[in-house]
């Protein structure tokens, strides 16, 4: 029995299309869940979609339809775009399957009887587009930590989980298992930021909205996203939430645990803190390896609609191919720290390696094999010492890319494989089979060598399959041949002399750069403009809920001057500012160093909310808020200079 291997990607959120970024991912674990499968392993490949939660509740409201056809809608596009990017899942779970819903609602309850989760009120900040709970030292200036958008202060009734219930068996976890989280800066990340400073009891449930599995015994409650989400990975192998691990399915104990949760970087902290201790509470293993990849940027910056540098997967492969937009992904997004995508980078990887180095050589190959030996493979008996360099190359093309690949190193992989392309062009120039076709003496030693490089071609396709596998399998079709597995690299001799190649295809047609970036241009103006137009006509914003006069009144606002202001050392973000109220003078630290500097802020007079608890910012307290608007561009609310000090604001 072949050895199994479960892998999954993140759920999409089935909020919007995914953009290039967001469709790595897929990329990514197609790539290694293909590789896994060439080393004869039993893969189980799962992705999908999470459906529930205020976000989608909201978008779904704003169009006057139900969420359920909302997500119906946008999960559909999701998975139309996996199929195109030739994503070769073996299971796409939706969360608002049944089974999933019902499986999850069970899981809360058991939790809840057994003691892990308890009614409480939850008070602090919710981000809703990452549908993420903060503590107040967590939310900088109001400022999601992960998205940096503004928070929504929240207060509702709640249940809780036990966190730190298991945190030490889970840190024991992770001291035992060293590859558990990987790459090794992000489980630094996770054990100091998280573990290490303690953790706080997770609310899952929320009351305020109804899209989400309902808590079967307080249907007032729906079950927290997360807690729905992560759940995916169990229930997709059917796990039954009233038996044992001993007493699952087959299939669920042939798959569980996972061999690796590949994930973004942005939600490791649920993949590695609140799902394993989800699991534990569930009595159940593991998963052997969680690998947190990094994001890919259009340049230096996020990607956003407004400075119309948003990518999307399926519109690129209209210019450049599916493979195309598969091999950019794959060969440019690093192990660890976060890649980069522009349009001039697209082309140039595309025409300098696909075209130029791999189509090039394929092309010219078999043209050349078609007019000297009538497409007929020679016997390779005319050997020289050269083309020991050209096998050497070849066996140390599939070696590296064994390794790099069993260690998520993937562009490395990519990175060997394309040198041993350029190793095939160079030999086809140190040896010249032009010449030799011109020499009748020469002849056997012209088919060795065009054999030499069939077979280079060979193994490059066979060891190209995880990465771009229309590609691979359109070369393995010119050559005529059926050895298309990692067992045919174990020697230099997969090509049959007295067999037919078939005729050469161009692989990848040469992009014009200047005309193509003119084309991007446009569609980026058209980008722009569109979200202009949606600007002209504001909506009105979510906002929170409705308070009374009483709560307004509960809040002191007051008038102050800044007598002093400085930059806050090792926080880009924050100024400390010395205010004057008249009546005292107080500190207050202001995430505002990104618009203001601090001479411009000093002896302006400002609204300060007076009678906010203070916290402790980047080690330095901070007695109120000054008030400002904005998000992108922020602005803070300045006043005359005649205004008193210590004014109440109504």
């Amino acid at each position: 029995m072949s050895e199994k291997f479960y892998m999954t990607t993140a759920i999409a959120y089935a909020s919007r299309k995914p953009h290039f970024g967001n469709t790595y991912e897929v990329i990514m674990s197609d790539a290694v869940a293909r590789y896994q499968r060439m080393c004869g392993k039993d893969v189980y490949f799962c992705t999908g979609t999470d459906e529930h939660g205020q976000k989608i509740e909201n978008l779904a409201n704003e169009l006057g339809i139900t969420p359920k056809a909302y997500v119906d809608g946008v999960a559909g596009e999701i998975k139309g775009v996996w199929d195109l990017m030739n994503s070769s899942y073996d299971y796409f779970i939706r969360t608002t399957d049944k089974y999933h819903e019902d499986a999850v609602a069970k899981i809360f309850r058991k939790f809840y009887e057994q003691g892990d989760i308890y009614k409480s009120k939850y008070e602090g900040w919710y981000c809703t587009p990452c549908e993420s709970f903060f503590t107040e030292t967590q939310a900088v200036d109001g400022k999601c930590p992960d998205c940096g958008r503004d928070l929504t202060k929240s207060e509702e009734e709640a249940y809780f989980f036990k966190m730190s219930k298991y945190a030490d068996r889970l840190m024991k976890h992770i001291e035992e298992h060293p590859d558990f989280i990987q790459p090794e800066l992000r489980k630094k990340e996770m054990v100091n930021n998280f573990l290490k400073a303690g953790l706080q009891d997770l609310c899952v449930s929320r009351s305020s909205f109804k899209w989400g599995i309902p808590v079967t015994f307080d249907e007032k409650h729906v079950i927290y996203v997360w807690l729905d989400a992560l759940s995916n990975y169990i229930t997709a192998l059917g796990y039954d939430p009233d038996k044992t691990y001993g007493e699952q399915s087959e299939h669920f104990k042939k798959y569980w645990p996972a061999d690796v949760h590949i994930i973004g970087k942005d939600i490791l902290r649920f993949h590695t803190i609140y799902w394993p201790i989800f699991l534990m509470a569930l009595d159940l293993p593991l998963p052997k390896k969680v690998f947190g990849h990094p994001w890919f940027n259009f340049g230096m910056d996020k990607m956003s609609k407004s400075k119309g540098n948003v990518i999307y997967a399926d519109k690129l492969a209209e210019h450049f191919t599916v493979d195309g937009v598969r091999y950019y992904a794959l060969s440019e997004m690093p192990y660890a720290s976060d890649g980069s995508i522009t349009y001039e980078s697209v082309i140039k990887r595309y025409n300098m390696d696909l075209v130029n180095n791999l189509g090039n050589l394929v092309k010219r190959t078999l043209d050349m094999e078609k007019k000297y030996f009538g497409k007929v493979v020679q016997a390779p008996t005319a050997p020289e010492a050269l083309d020991e360099e050209l096998k050497a190359a070849c066996a140390k093309a599939y070696a590296n890319l064994r390794t790099c690949m069993d260690d998520y190193h993937i562009a490395d992989a990519l990175e060997g494989l394309f040198e041993l392309f350029s190793r095939a062009n160079k030999y086809i120039d140190e040896t010249t089979p032009w010449s030799l076709a011109k020499d009748e003496n020469k002849r056997e030693r012209l088919g060795t060598v065009l054999y030499n490089l069939m077979e280079t071609i060979r193994q490059g396709a066979v060891m190209l399959t995880p990465f771009i596998p229309a590609t691979a399998e359109e070369i393995l079709n010119e050559l005529n041949t059926d050895k298309r597995d990692f067992d045919s690299l174990s020697s230099f001799d997969g090509m049959v002399a007295g067999a037919e190649v078939n005729d050469s295809k161009v692989l990848f047609a040469r992009v014009d750069e200047e005309k193509k970036l003119a084309e991007f241009e446009a569609e980026r103006q058209a980008m722009i403009a569109a979200v202009q137009k949606e600007a002209e006509k504001p909506e009105k914003p979510e906002g929170c809920a409705l308070i009374g006069i009483e709560d307004f009144m509960n809040v002191e606002l007051r008038t102050a001057k800044v007598v002093a202001c400085e930059k806050v050392p090792k926080a880009k973000k924050l100024l400390k500012l010395q205010l004057d109220l008249g009546y005292e003078q107080r500190q207050v630290v202001s995430g505002i160093a990104k618009w203001y500097e601090p001479e411009q802020m000093i002896g302006k007079k400002v609204i300060v909310v007076a009678n906010l608890k203070p916290a402790t910012l980047c080690g330095i307290e901070s007695n109120g808020m000054i008030l400002a608007s904005g998000e992108e561009n922020v602005r803070v609310v300045f006043l005359a200079e005649d205004t008193p000090l210590g004014e109440r604001v109504r």
